[in-house]
C-alpha cells in the first residue's frame, strides 16, 4: 500500500471523527467549523480519486476487477451525499460512507486483481459501466436512507429517548428524500438496461444472463415502490421493505454475481 493510499484512508478516518463531533456536539468549537470538517472529506475523496484512475487505467488494460468496483462505488457514494448535503439534510449518511470508504480503498490496494478487461471498450458500453455505477450507488444511498428511516421510526414507536431522534430530520422529510433519491436511481437504472439491451450482444456468451435476470428484478421492485408511493399511498414500514428488497436484488446482480465470475468461475 502506497502512502497516498494511507493518507487517503486516516483522512476519511478524521473526517469521521470530526464529523460525529460535530454532529453529536460532543465538542462545541466544531458547530462553526463546516468548512474544516467538509476539507478533511474532500481531501480523502480527491485522493482517493487520484488512486482509482491509477488503479483502474492501466498500460495492460482496463482494469476494472472486483475489489476496484467496489472502492469506486465506495468513493461516489460518499462523493454524491457529500454534495447532496449541501442542499438536503444527509449528512449523517457519511458517519457510515467515510469508513466504507475507506475499507474499500484498503482492499482495492491489499488485493490484487487478476483480470483485466480490453482497453477498446465501445463508447456505448463505457456508457452502460457508467450509468449501472451511478445507479448502484444512489440506490445504495436509497437503502442507507431507509435504514435510518426504519431505525428512526423504531426508536419513535418504542419512545427510546435517543441523540439518533435529535440529529435526523422529521420521518416526513426523510420519507421525502429517500423517494426522491430512488426516483433518481431508478431512472439511471433504466438507462443502464437499455444501454445494456443496445450495446451488449453477447449476453449469454458473456455470464450476464443472471446479472440482467437480477437487474431487471431489481428495476420491477423499484417500479412498485413508486407506484405505491404515488398510487396508493405507501408510506412507513412497507416502502422500506421494497426498497431494501431492490437493492438486494441489485446486490446479487451487480456485486454478488462479479464476486462468482472472478473468484469461483475464475471468469470475467
Amino acid at each position: 500500500m502506497d502512502i497516498q493510499a494511507i493518507l487517503a484512508i486516516l483522512l476519511y478516518i478524521v473526517a469521521t471523527f470530526f464529523l460525529a463531533a460535530k454532529i453529536f456536539n460532543v465538542f462545541s468549537i466544531f458547530n462553526k467549523k463546516e468548512w474544516f470538517i467538509l476539507f478533511f472529506g474532500l481531501a480523502a475523496l480527491f485522493l482517493h480519486a487520484d488512486i482509482l484512475h491509477e488503479s483502474i487505467f492501466t498500460e495492460v488494460g482496463l482494469d476494472f476487477g472486483f475489489f476496484n468496483a467496489i472502492s469506486v462505488i465506495g468513493w461516489l457514494v460518499a462523493l454524491i451525499v457529500l454534495f447532496l448535503s449541501f442542499y438536503q439534510p444527509i449528512q449523517q449518511l457519511l458517519l457510515a460512507l467515510y469508513p466504507i470508504a475507506a475499507i474499500a480503498l484498503f482492499l482495492e490496494q491489499l488485493i490484487e486483481n487478476e483480470y483485466i478487461m480490453k482497453q477498446n471498450l465501445s463508447m456505448g458500453l463505457r456508457i452502460h459501466i457508467f450509468l449501472s455505477i451511478c445507479a448502484y450507488s444512489l440506490l445504495m444511498i436509497g437503502t442507507l436512507q431507509a435504514l435510518l428511516l426504519s431505525l428512526q421510526e423504531r426508536l419513535i414507536k418504542t419512545k427510546r429517548v435517543s441523540k439518533i431522534i435529535n440529529i435526523l430530520p422529521p420521518l416526513e422529510i426523510m420519507e421525502k428524500l429517500l423517494i426522491q433519491i430512488i426516483v433518481m436511481g431508478f431512472f439511471l437504472l433504466s438507462l443502464s438496461l437499455i444501454t445494456g439491451v443496445v450495446f451488449i450482444y453477447d449476453i449469454f456468451e458473456q455470464h450476464l444472463t443472471h446479472k440482467a435476470v437480477l437487474s431487471i428484478l431489481a428495476w420491477a421492485i423499484y417500479a412498485v415502490v413508486l407506484w405505491g408511493r404515488w398510487f396508493q399511498s405507501w408510506r412507513g414500514k412497507r416502502i422500506i421493505n421494497w426498497v431494501i428488497g431492490g437493492f438486494i436484488s441489485l446486490l446479487l446482480a451487480y456485486t454478488g454475481s462479479k464476486f462468482i465470475l472472478e473468484f469461483i468461475l475464475h471468469r470475467v
